[in-house]
């Protein structure tokens, strides 16, 4: 296949989060396999006033040059069209997962006439907004073809965008940051006990995230003595709630908070540690957590929200609740428990595509989309 100079307008490391991950996973594949990715980054995302009581953000000195972008700042828009404009990449892919990149997406595609393709982790934002509307109407003259990574996206974007091009693929599994250790050295190494059943809640928590349910759920599984929740992850909300419905439903013994952003290497020793990773939302599309925790070989417990049940398919030691609440989802830690060997490790990669297979089928589309400006 003839190679491809791909424009990929994303956040790349040192930002934080599951798209700075995925896309620099994306551009290794594209490059493996013969393409040549740009990398178009962002230097800041949100405004400080935002992100306050959080991690710091990265110091300017940490990113490359190619990290023009300021996602509230329209001036460094033009700036990248110009750019853009002077390089002539065949095609422009972008990271699209919520509305309030529309106005950039707009303006890259109208101020550059590249031929414009969107990842859509997600449609629409988690939390809505009132400008949804006017965003994706705007998003409609934003793009030539849509990706989009799970079913759910998928149906949005044929309700909504009937005539746009689009194909849709499975988000690959992440591999492990380091080898995995032994799960009692992991427990020892995290300040946990070794033995009884630990279930893990990973990354960003938001509302819709559903934390505040599974600690219900725990409260109702008090015959469950043994088990244990262990909160990794950076908090988009206050902690003191958190704190507080923990002590207020009796739990303090069988809940660890570990707030903060855990860093890819470290997060194998809390995957390595669990017997399964809970991802209690409320409403989903698709979770990067759960490629996390896939590639390290650990079963889901999911709601039924959105594209979350295809996470876990028949065979992979997994369960999916019967509603989004905390009665489902304690029924659903109940049934992993007791199910024949529970806990057992699945084999890692065995059910999604590799980052090998989804550059390939990226690159063939990207391709079309490129020469049906032509």
């Amino acid at each position: 296949m003839k190679q491809l100079q791909i424009a990929l307008v994303s956040p790349f490391p040192p930002l934080k989060g599951g798209i700075s991950r995925f896309t620099a996973e994306l551009s290794q594949a594209l490059s493996a396999a013969g393409h040549k990715p740009l990398h178009i980054g962002f230097r800041s995302l949100y405004p400080r006033f935002i992100l306050r009581g959080r991690a710091a953000a990265p110091s300017a000195t940490s990113f490359p040059q190619d990290a023009l972008l300021v996602l509230y700042n329209p001036l460094t828009w033009v700036r990248t069209a110009i750019m853009l404009r002077r390089l002539r990449p065949d095609v422009v892919l972008i990271a699209y997962w919520a509305g309030f990149l529309a106005p950039l997406c707009f303006v890259l595609r109208r101020l550059t006439g590249l031929r414009t393709v969107l990842l859509l982790h997600n449609l629409s934002s988690h939390e809505s907004f009132f400008f949804e509307p006017l965003m994706r109407r705007i998003l409609k003259r934003s793009a030539d073809r849509v990706i989009t990574l799970s079913p759910t996206v998928d149906r949005d974007v044929a309700a909504y965008l009937p005539s746009m091009p689009r194909l849709l693929l499975s988000h690959p599994d992440y591999l492990p940051a380091a080898e995995l250790p032994p799960p009692e050295e992991a427990r020892r190494a995290l300040g946990l006990k070794p033995d009884g059943h630990l279930l893990l809640f990973f990354g960003y928590v938001r509302r819709y995230k559903g934390l505040d349910l599974l600690l219900e759920s725990l409260a109702l599984l008090h015959a469950c003595t043994d088990l244990h929740l262990v909160v990794a992850g950076e908090f988009y909300e206050p902690l003191e709630p958190y704190r507080a419905m923990v002590s207020r439903l009796g739990i303090e013994d069988r809940v660890t908070l570990h707030p903060g952003y855990v860093q890819p290497e470290r997060s194998v020793l809390y995957f390595a540690a669990a017997d399964a990773l809970v991802l209690p939302y409320r409403s989903a599309t698709q979770s990067g957590v759960a490629g996390l925790a896939r590639g390290c070989g650990l079963p889901l417990i999911v709601t039924p929200a959105g594209s979350l049940p295809e996470a876990v398919p028949p065979g992979s030691g997994g369960v999916v609740a019967d509603e989004c609440s905390a009665a489902g989802i304690a029924r659903a830690i109940k049934a992993f428990l007791d199910a024949p060997g529970g806990g057992q490790r699945i084999l890692a990669g065995s059910w999604t595509i590799s980052w090998a297979e989804f550059a390939d089928a990226v690159a063939v589309f990207l391709r079309a989309a490129a020469e049906d400006g032509r």
